[in-house]
Protein backbone atom coordinates (compact mmCIF):
# COMPACT_ATOMS: atom_id res chain seq x y z
CA UNK A 1 0.00 0.00 0.00
CA UNK A 2 1.01 3.62 -0.53
CA UNK A 3 3.61 5.32 1.66
CA UNK A 4 4.51 9.00 1.26
CA UNK A 5 5.75 12.04 3.14
CA UNK A 6 4.56 15.66 3.26
CA UNK A 7 6.38 18.52 4.95
CA UNK A 8 4.04 21.50 5.24
CA UNK A 9 5.32 24.98 6.14
CA UNK A 10 7.73 23.92 8.84
CA UNK A 11 10.02 26.25 10.75
CA UNK A 12 12.64 24.94 13.18
CA UNK A 13 16.04 25.59 14.66
CA UNK A 14 18.26 25.30 17.69
CA UNK A 15 17.44 27.68 20.55
CA UNK A 16 17.49 31.20 19.17
CA UNK A 17 19.07 30.06 15.89
CA UNK A 18 16.39 29.73 13.19
CA UNK A 19 17.41 27.25 10.50
CA UNK A 20 14.27 26.31 8.53
CA UNK A 21 11.76 28.91 7.39
CA UNK A 22 8.25 27.96 6.21
CA UNK A 23 9.63 24.98 4.28
CA UNK A 24 7.42 22.57 2.33
CA UNK A 25 8.13 19.53 0.20
CA UNK A 26 6.65 16.14 -0.59
CA UNK A 27 7.84 12.65 -1.42
CA UNK A 28 5.22 10.58 -3.20
CA UNK A 29 4.85 6.82 -3.03
CA UNK A 30 7.83 5.01 -4.56
CA UNK A 31 9.80 8.15 -5.36
CA UNK A 32 13.42 8.93 -4.62
CA UNK A 33 13.48 12.66 -3.94
CA UNK A 34 16.81 14.40 -3.43
CA UNK A 35 17.27 17.47 -1.25
CA UNK A 36 20.23 19.39 -2.67
CA UNK A 37 22.20 22.08 -0.90
CA UNK A 38 25.68 22.96 0.24
CA UNK A 39 26.77 22.60 3.86
CA UNK A 40 24.94 24.70 6.44
CA UNK A 41 21.73 25.27 4.51
CA UNK A 42 19.45 23.05 6.59
CA UNK A 43 19.37 19.64 4.91
CA UNK A 44 20.24 17.65 8.02
CA UNK A 45 17.96 19.79 10.19
CA UNK A 46 15.04 18.97 7.92
CA UNK A 47 15.78 15.25 8.15
CA UNK A 48 15.99 15.54 11.94
CA UNK A 49 12.64 17.34 12.03
CA UNK A 50 10.99 14.49 10.15
CA UNK A 51 12.50 12.01 12.63
CA UNK A 52 11.40 14.00 15.67
CA UNK A 53 14.98 14.76 16.73
CA UNK A 54 14.53 18.51 16.25
CA UNK A 55 11.12 19.87 17.34
CA UNK A 56 9.01 21.99 15.01
CA UNK A 57 8.37 25.64 15.80
CA UNK A 58 5.61 25.69 13.17
CA UNK A 59 4.13 23.52 10.43
CA UNK A 60 3.35 19.82 10.04
CA UNK A 61 5.02 16.63 8.89
CA UNK A 62 2.56 14.04 7.60
CA UNK A 63 3.58 10.48 6.79
CA UNK A 64 1.26 8.12 4.99
CA UNK A 65 2.18 4.53 5.82
CA UNK A 66 0.29 1.78 4.02
CA UNK A 67 -2.49 4.24 3.23
CA UNK A 68 -2.88 5.58 6.80
CA UNK A 69 -1.87 9.19 7.57
CA UNK A 70 0.15 10.03 10.68
CA UNK A 71 0.99 13.50 12.00
CA UNK A 72 4.61 13.21 13.17
CA UNK A 73 4.75 16.53 15.05
CA UNK A 74 5.43 15.91 18.72
CA UNK A 75 6.20 12.20 18.32
CA UNK A 76 9.41 10.82 19.79
CA UNK A 77 11.97 9.39 17.34
CA UNK A 78 11.33 5.83 18.52
CA UNK A 79 7.61 6.24 17.85
CA UNK A 80 8.35 7.48 14.34
CA UNK A 81 10.55 4.45 13.72
CA UNK A 82 7.71 2.23 14.95
CA UNK A 83 5.52 3.61 12.17
CA UNK A 84 7.94 2.35 9.52
CA UNK A 85 10.29 5.29 8.93
CA UNK A 86 14.04 4.63 9.08
CA UNK A 87 17.02 6.98 9.06
CA UNK A 88 20.53 6.48 7.74
CA UNK A 89 22.15 9.38 9.60
CA UNK A 90 25.01 11.55 8.47
CA UNK A 91 28.24 10.10 9.86
CA UNK A 92 26.65 6.63 10.19
CA UNK A 93 26.21 6.87 14.03
CA UNK A 94 26.94 3.21 14.65
CA UNK A 95 27.72 1.61 17.99
CA UNK A 96 31.50 1.28 17.56
CA UNK A 97 32.09 -1.20 20.39
CA UNK A 98 29.38 -3.57 19.19
CA UNK A 99 29.87 -6.07 16.38
CA UNK A 100 28.41 -5.79 12.91
CA UNK A 101 25.73 -8.34 13.75
CA UNK A 102 24.87 -6.65 17.05
CA UNK A 103 24.42 -3.31 15.27
CA UNK A 104 22.12 -4.98 12.77
CA UNK A 105 20.02 -6.63 15.45
CA UNK A 106 19.53 -3.28 17.18
CA UNK A 107 17.91 -2.05 13.96
CA UNK A 108 15.18 -4.69 14.26
CA UNK A 109 13.64 -3.61 17.54
CA UNK A 110 10.19 -2.63 16.28
CA UNK A 111 7.55 -5.38 16.44
CA UNK A 112 7.05 -5.57 12.67
CA UNK A 113 10.76 -6.24 12.27
CA UNK A 114 11.31 -8.71 15.11
CA UNK A 115 9.31 -11.43 13.45
CA UNK A 116 11.49 -11.12 10.35
CA UNK A 117 14.94 -10.90 11.93
CA UNK A 118 16.28 -14.10 10.38
CA UNK A 119 15.10 -13.18 6.88
CA UNK A 120 16.31 -9.58 7.23
CA UNK A 121 19.75 -10.66 8.41
CA UNK A 122 20.03 -13.11 5.55
CA UNK A 123 19.09 -10.40 3.06
CA UNK A 124 21.55 -7.87 4.52
CA UNK A 125 24.38 -10.37 4.33
CA UNK A 126 23.38 -11.19 0.76
CA UNK A 127 23.18 -7.52 -0.24
CA UNK A 128 26.40 -6.63 1.58
CA UNK A 129 28.72 -9.68 1.47
CA UNK A 130 31.46 -7.74 3.29
CA UNK A 131 29.19 -7.49 6.33
CA UNK A 132 28.71 -11.26 6.31
CA UNK A 133 32.47 -11.72 6.27
CA UNK A 134 32.87 -9.34 9.20
CA UNK A 135 29.76 -10.06 11.22
CA UNK A 136 31.84 -10.60 14.39
CA UNK A 137 34.05 -7.52 13.86
CA UNK A 138 33.58 -4.38 15.96
CA UNK A 139 31.85 -1.69 13.91
CA UNK A 140 34.32 0.96 15.01
CA UNK A 141 37.24 -0.90 13.46
CA UNK A 142 35.73 -0.93 9.96
CA UNK A 143 36.51 1.41 7.08
CA UNK A 144 34.22 4.33 6.23
CA UNK A 145 32.73 2.51 3.28
CA UNK A 146 32.04 -0.60 5.33
CA UNK A 147 30.43 1.50 8.05
CA UNK A 148 28.16 3.13 5.47
CA UNK A 149 27.09 -0.33 4.29
CA UNK A 150 26.33 -1.24 7.89
CA UNK A 151 24.32 1.94 8.46
CA UNK A 152 22.19 1.19 5.39
CA UNK A 153 21.72 -2.41 6.41
CA UNK A 154 20.80 -1.44 9.97
CA UNK A 155 18.05 0.85 8.64
CA UNK A 156 16.71 -1.99 6.49
CA UNK A 157 16.53 -4.28 9.51
CA UNK A 158 13.59 -2.19 10.77
CA UNK A 159 11.63 -3.20 7.63
CA UNK A 160 10.80 0.44 6.76
CA UNK A 161 8.35 1.84 4.25
CA UNK A 162 9.98 5.30 4.13
CA UNK A 163 13.77 5.66 4.16
CA UNK A 164 15.57 8.91 5.01
CA UNK A 165 19.23 9.09 3.99
CA UNK A 166 21.32 12.01 5.25
CA UNK A 167 24.50 12.84 3.31
CA UNK A 168 25.53 9.29 2.37
CA UNK A 169 28.61 10.51 0.46
CA UNK A 170 30.30 12.25 3.42
CA UNK A 171 33.80 10.92 4.08
CA UNK A 172 33.79 8.41 1.24
CA UNK A 173 36.02 8.13 -1.82
CA UNK A 174 34.43 8.83 -5.23
CA UNK A 175 34.24 5.11 -5.99
CA UNK A 176 32.58 4.32 -2.68
CA UNK A 177 30.15 7.20 -3.16
CA UNK A 178 29.11 5.75 -6.50
CA UNK A 179 28.70 2.27 -5.03
CA UNK A 180 26.69 3.58 -2.07
CA UNK A 181 24.28 5.59 -4.22
CA UNK A 182 23.81 2.61 -6.53
CA UNK A 183 23.07 0.37 -3.55
CA UNK A 184 20.43 2.80 -2.23
CA UNK A 185 18.63 2.56 -5.56
CA UNK A 186 18.86 -1.25 -5.59
CA UNK A 187 17.42 -1.47 -2.08
CA UNK A 188 14.68 1.02 -2.86
CA UNK A 189 13.51 -1.03 -5.82
CA UNK A 190 13.75 -4.37 -4.06
CA UNK A 191 11.75 -3.22 -1.04
CA UNK A 192 9.44 -0.73 -2.76
CA UNK A 193 10.70 2.07 -0.53
CA UNK A 194 9.86 5.75 -0.63
CA UNK A 195 13.16 7.64 -0.23
CA UNK A 196 14.14 11.17 0.79
CA UNK A 197 17.89 11.72 0.42
CA UNK A 198 19.77 14.82 1.54
CA UNK A 199 22.93 15.10 -0.52
CA UNK A 200 25.38 17.68 -1.86
CA UNK A 201 26.98 15.44 -4.49
CA UNK A 202 24.71 16.50 -7.35
CA UNK A 203 26.15 14.22 -10.02
CA UNK A 204 25.71 11.08 -7.95
CA UNK A 205 22.34 12.06 -6.46
CA UNK A 206 20.64 12.62 -9.79
CA UNK A 207 21.59 9.13 -10.98
CA UNK A 208 18.82 7.69 -8.82
CA UNK A 209 16.54 10.69 -8.19
CA UNK A 210 12.99 10.90 -9.47
CA UNK A 211 13.10 14.67 -8.88
CA UNK A 212 14.40 17.08 -6.27
CA UNK A 213 14.51 20.33 -4.35
CA UNK A 214 17.23 22.92 -3.74
CA UNK A 215 17.49 24.34 -0.24
CA UNK A 216 19.30 27.63 0.49
CA UNK A 217 19.44 29.24 3.95
CA UNK A 218 16.65 27.00 5.21
CA UNK A 219 14.21 27.70 2.39
CA UNK A 220 13.24 25.71 -0.69
CA UNK A 221 14.28 27.97 -3.55
CA UNK A 222 13.57 25.56 -6.41
CA UNK A 223 11.52 22.43 -7.02
CA UNK A 224 12.63 20.38 -9.98
CA UNK A 225 9.75 18.24 -11.15
CA UNK A 226 12.26 16.21 -13.17
CA UNK A 227 16.01 15.67 -13.07
CA UNK A 228 16.24 17.60 -16.35
CA UNK A 229 14.67 20.64 -14.67
CA UNK A 230 17.25 20.44 -11.91
CA UNK A 231 20.10 20.30 -14.41
CA UNK A 232 18.82 23.42 -16.16
CA UNK A 233 18.48 25.44 -12.95
CA UNK A 234 20.92 28.35 -12.58
CA UNK A 235 21.75 27.50 -8.97
CA UNK A 236 22.72 23.99 -10.00
CA UNK A 237 24.83 25.35 -12.83
CA UNK A 238 26.63 27.74 -10.50
CA UNK A 239 27.17 25.42 -7.55
CA UNK A 240 27.55 22.03 -9.18
CA UNK A 241 28.17 22.30 -12.90
CA UNK A 242 30.32 25.42 -13.10
CA UNK A 243 29.13 28.91 -13.96
CA UNK A 244 29.79 28.42 -17.63
CA UNK A 245 27.70 25.29 -17.98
Amino acid sequence: MASSLRVEGISAGYGNVHVLHDLSLRVDDGETVVLLGTNGNGKSTLIKCVMGIVPLAAGRVIAEIDGVEHDLAGLAPQDIVQLGIALVPEGRRLFPKLTVEENLLLGAHRPAARARIADSLAFCFEAFPRLAERRRQLAGSMSGGEQQMLALARALMSVPKILLVDEPSVGLSPLLVQQTITKIEELKRRFGLTVLMAEQNFHQAIRIATRGYIIVHGEIVFEGKTVAELERNELVKNYYLGAGA
